[in-house]
């Protein structure tokens, strides 16, 4: 069984072998439960892609032709290599 040290901080790394079980990455939350026996349970929360359904949506944007588009990545570019 892993084991984490907690530093003065209050802060523990996760042992690899569990964030590789749990699918952790870095920026991914964690709930904490306390259950019987002083054990603590601790579970990911993994955000589902139907969540984040229409969070961009904004209906007073007006569509992009695909021109406008490609020239908004065309000029982009441009810009990022002159610097």
């Amino acid at each position: 069984m892993p084991i984490a040290t907690m530093t003065n901080k209050g802060q523990i790394t996760i042992p690899k072998e569990v964030r590789d079980m749990l699918g952790l990455h870095s920026g991914d939350k964690l709930e904490f439960s306390c259950v019987k026996d002083g054990k603590l349970l601790v579970t990911p929360l993994k955000k589902n892609v139907d969540d984040l359904y229409g969070k961009l949506f904004n209906p007073d944007t007006k569509p992009l032709s695909i021109e406008a588009i490609n020239e908004a990545i065309r000029s982009k570019f441009q810009q990022e290599s002159c610097e």
